[in-house]
């Protein structure tokens, strides 16, 4: 005859349940097994489909058949919209921490208006042409833009009210100006309509060599700084009992977002939503830990743009439709459900 074990004794002997570290770190690794398919995918999906056989062959056997031309150029693509992406989805959690809004996205501090606004002055009124030139311009119009918030919104009395208001005025200032010299000067609205829209089809590994030590150094950066923004996340009076150093916090976490929005923008053009969306999304499931966000939205932005990349190149068969396009599409109706369900949720 069987007895049953008291209810202690199958308390003790029953498995414990998953902790909600080990399901993160699971997520983690099914969210690098997505990207890993979506790189196979941007390489392979064109207006020449190869099969995995002949991107296999492209990528680790090339002997210069037309399939291992297409791999070689579209993997220049692949790699910049991988860099691109992450450096945009940390871009966006860092500010997302740093302003305590998490509907911010890069363009809310100008970056990507100064980036705009330096690039056409480079080909309105220096004669510059090349996709080369155009990123360093872009580069150092996001930095000087980034300063010029950081300075505006009271430096080391800065706040994230003020920085974001600061942003809002010189992003407004910026296009103005944008707009109208595109309209003065017709070359030049010729040239710009292709970089402001936003691509990856330039990309080239000249470009990536160009753009990857600020990338890099603004990634370090971003993750450093999660410990310090989680304690700023409880407000000031917690963070500085923590021992956090506001002013120093605030002012690394604006270089880090300048420094890889920057770099992004200058590669690609300004791309829209994929800051906002995708740590706003993964905050749903790892909770407002940084320490976790920030990893997830390195990964899950560049599954967002290479994704969009392969819609675009898809529904415009023989042509495509550029990556920046494709994440307005997509952004716009998430972004009006995002603001409806916070609204909802205050009221």
């Amino acid at each position: 005859m069987l007895v049953d074990s008291p209810p202690e004794q199958r308390a003790e002997t029953a498995p414990a349940p998953p902790t909600r570290r080990a399901i993160r770190a699971f997520g983690l690794v099914l969210a690098l097994a997505i990207l890993v398919f979506v790189a196979l995918a941007s390489i392979a999906i064109g207006a020449k489909e190869l099969s995995l056989g002949q991107v296999w062959h492209g990528l680790f056997e090339d002997s210069g058949t037309y399939g291992d031309v297409v791999v070689a150029e579209r993997l220049s693509r692949t790699v910049l919209g991988l860099l691109a992406g992450a450096a945009l989805g940390l871009a966006g959690a860092v500010l997302q921490a740093l302003t305590r809004n998490p509907l911010a996205d890069p363009g809310l501090l100008g970056i990507n208006a100064g980036a705009s606004a330096a690039v056409v002055t480079a080909i309105t009124y220096l004669g510059v042409t090349s996709l080369n030139g155009y990123v360093w311009f872009a580069f150092l119009g996001a930095a000087a833009v980034g300063a010029l918030v950081w300075f505006l919104g009271g430096s080391r009395g800065a706040t994230p009210v003020r920085l974001a208001l600061a942003g809002t005025a010189i992003s407004a200032a910026l296009y103005g100006y944008l707009q109208a010299v595109m309209i003065m000067d017709d070359a030049a609205l010729g040239k710009m309509r292709f970089w402001t829209v936003g691509s990856l089809s330039s990309a080239s590994e000249s470009t990536i060599r160009q753009v990857l030590p600020f990338l890099l150094a603004g990634v370090v950066l971003a993750l450093a700084l999660s410990r310090p923004l989680n304690a700023m996340a409880m407000g000031d009076d917690t963070a500085k009992a923590l021992g956090a150093n506001l002013n120093r916090t605030r002012a690394l976490s604006m270089l880090a977002a300048t420094v890889l929005c920057g770099a992004a923008t200058a590669a690609c053009g300004p791309i829209m939503f994929v800051g906002l969306m995708v740590p706003h999304v993964v905050r749903s499931f790892t909770g407002p830990d940084l320490r976790w966000i920030l990893p997830y939205a390195a990964i899950l932005s560049p599954v967002l743009l290479l994704g969009a990349d392969v819609i675009g190149r898809i529904v415009a068969r023989p042509a495509e439709l550029q990556v920046g396009i494709v994440t307005a599409i997509l952004g716009g109706p998430v972004f009006i459900y995002l603001v409806r369900r916070r609204r909802t949720a205050q009221l």
